[in-house]
């Protein structure tokens, strides 16, 4: 009783010291020649809010960075050709959309943010019909080369690009037959030149001399990542193909073929595709039925993020507050993304930053990475949904984050290697998200000393190879806990897994987790000393356990379910196994500490598994695990919200 007393004190205390912080608003209907003190224009005319953010930022940061202040969004759209850029002199700023509390039986109750969206980019009208399907708008700056783009919305969906071919992959004829040695190895084994970077060979049934070189973008496949490239001549007579700009590997390399062109008019194969064309100064769209182009909002980028905020080493940016926004609508560059589709920046964008805080955003249609915060200190991004991205979800690759309560589903449109929720550095907490629908990992982490626990994921590895649901790499000291991981395919190549512990991973700890329908639940690679303790994997016929170049790994009190057999890989690297107990038909390379025996698994699909009457898993010390409030919880959001203010409160 007493700790609910404190927390409603704390929450009233909160709401009265915001009412005390120096506000400035924004509105559709403002001016930036007004104040921006007032929430709406006055009765004759002559003050009212500001009509744009930058015009806000201006104002509040008169205060001085050590001044609590805040700028209060109402409702509408916002489209920004540049970023809002925030630096340290803009410290302790809050910037959210506009709430009104109201009062109801003697109680304050916190009302719902207005809704406001915040673009990157710009509409685009004057629509016109371009032949029998199509129709395009002229775009001066496209035909001028000053404006170039790779995503285009319409009506609120991230629009297929044309494509070519349809379905599936193209395929080409480049080898490149160096060894990979590992990332620790150093990479290949002798450094890619830059023809081998910027050729292709192509069959000669695939492309021609129709190829429009400045329109056409292709996206060669690799392993774990793609490239993406711009054409810069087509010879065929030799069928070779040279790029605009170089690839992060050769084609070939790994033994992948796989490449698709896209942004062609000859890839326009259905209703809802669109193209650029650079050569005729044009954006081309097909209509899907029923939708009237005269009357459709299109929206095409400008800006690489929509909210900048940096510091330096020495002044890093403080205590920066975004929240209860949505975000849409950012560009990207044509370059290689490399691993992690990691060149590309966030439509919110941190960088040497302290104590600053992302909460309550939805960010969909965006060219690049939702969130990412690099180089920073303390930050918080919870409780945002995260969806339809060109590449990552959430990059908090920075010391102490906490990346919690979040949504990220259907990332990595136009880079397949984008990662989900992405953590580093040191100290990290990545708890209660729900991820799926990713076409590469769902969770990577490198750094030392991280959780990652009572996180719900599922459909991750839909395209490329070599990644997992939970990947670790270069780390120390990483606990994976109370996670459910489930329907992972395997997708050949260097597969795919639930939870992977990679290159330089020591002292981790794998426990009390669950996989299910994942054929290879543990795969380990040069990593040593970790240990994995009372899991459950459960896999529909066969089991894939994996160790290739580890050593001194603890197998202990986990349970595997697996009714055709169970494989493992290098069982010498588990140098400490006991009371495992393994339900299978057959059992090959077993390590130490396999008992046969059926566990009599129950609440498997809700993920609070507990043992029938008459298991020899309790016998063998192996603690029923409860991972049915994994993913983001409901409870705790309730928590969040109460602790923020943003709740029921008696006065």
């Amino acid at each position: 009783m007493i700790a609910q007393v404190v927390l409603v004190l704390s929450v009233l205390g909160g709401n009265a010291m915001a009412a005390d912080v120096p506000t400035f608003y924004v509105s559709t209907a403002g001016k930036d020649a007004w104040s921006g003190k007032l929430p709406d224009p006055n009765a004759d005319g002559t003050d009212g809010p500001l009509a744009t953010l930058a015009a806000a930022r201006d104002a509040a940061r008169k205060l001085g960075p050590d001044q609590p202040k805040r700028i209060v969004i109402r409702e509408g759209e916002y489209y920004l050709d540049e970023p809002l850029t925030l630096g340290p002199e803009d410290s302790n700023l809050t910037i959210e959309a506009f709430s009104l509390d109201w009062v109801s039986g003697g109680r304050k109750i916190a009302g719902s943010p207005e809704p406001v969206t915040l673009y990157g980019g710009r509409l685009v009208t004057g629509w016109k019909p371009d032949g029998d399907r199509f129709w395009s708008a002229e775009l001066p700056e496209v035909a001028a080369g000053t404006w170039d783009f790779r995503m285009l919305v319409v009506n609120g969906r991230f629009c297929k690009r044309a494509r070519l071919p349809a379905q599936g992959y193209l395929a080409h004829l480049t080898d490149f037959q160096v060894p990979w040695m590992s990332t620790t190895g150093g990479g290949w084994q002798r450094k890619p030149t830059e023809d081998e970077l910027t050729t292709m060979q192509y069959r000669p049934e695939d492309l021609g001399p129709w190829l429009d070189l400045k329109n056409a973008e292709i996206t060669v496949y690799h392993m774990w990542d793609e490239s993406v490239v711009g054409v810069k001549s087509l010879d065929p007579a030799t069928q070779i193909i040279r790029f605009a700009n170089p690839a992060g590997h050769p084609p070939g390399a790994f033994g992948v073929h796989n490449y698709v062109v896209w942004n062609v008019r000859e890839g326009m194969t259905e209703p809802g595709q669109w193209y650029l064309d650079r050569t005729a100064g044009k954006v081309v769209y097909w209509p899907l039925p029923g939708e009237n182009m005269t009357q459709a909002r299109a929206i095409a980028p400008k800006a690489f993020s929509v909210i900048r905020i940096a510091g330096t080493k020495e002044n890093p940016a403080r205590n920066i507050r975004i929240a209860n926004l949505a975000l849409s609508v950012t560009n990207t560059p044509l370059k290689a993304g490399g691993f992690g589709a990691s060149s590309f920046d966030g439509a919110v964008h941190a960088s040497q930053t302290e104590g600053c805080g992302i909460e309550g955003l939805t960010i969909h249609n965006v060219g690049g990475q939702a969130i990412r915060a690099d180089q920073s200190k303390g930050l918080t991004v919870r409780n945002c949904e995260v969806y339809d991205t060109g590449a990552c979800g959430i990059m908090a690759r920075s010391e102490g984050a906490v990346v919690e309560q979040n949504v990220v589903h259907n990332i990595g449109v136009t880079y397949p290697s984008a990662i989900a929720v992405w953590g580093g550095a040191k100290g990290n907490v990545i708890r209660h998200n729900t991820i799926h629908d990713c076409p590469y990992t769902a969770i990577c982490c490198e750094g030392e000393d991280h959780l990652i626990e009572s996180n719900l994921i599922h459909h991750a590895m839909q395209e490329l190879k070599d990644g997992a649901g939970i990947y670790i790499t270069f780390c120390k000291r990483i606990t994976l806990r109370g996670n459910f991981i489930r329907d992972i395919a395997e997708v050949g190549g260097y597969g795919s897994s639930a939870y992977y512990l990679d290159e330089q991973a020591e002292d981790c700890v794998v426990e009390g987790n669950l996989s299910l329908r994942v054929p290879r639940p543990s795969h380990n690679h040069m990593a040593k000393n970790n240990t994995i303790r009372n899991n459950v994997f459960v896999c529909e016929e066969n089991a894939v356990l994996t160790f290739p170049k580890c050593e001194g790994f603890t197998f202990e009190k986990n349970v595997i379910v697996a009714p055709g057999k169970v494989t493992f890989s290098n069982p010498v690297a588990i140098t400490q196994g006991s009371s495992n107990l393994i339900q299978t038909g057959a059992i090959e390379g077993e390590p130490l500490g396999m008992v046969p025996g059926d566990p009599l698994l129950t609440g498997l699909e809700e993920g609070k598994l507990g043992f029938g009457d008459g298991s020899p898993a309790p016998g063998l010390g192996i603690v029923p695990i409860d991972v049915s409030g994994a993913g983001r919880s409901d409870k705790e959001l309730a928590d969040i919200d109460l602790i923020q203010g943003n709740a029921v409160v008696d006065f």
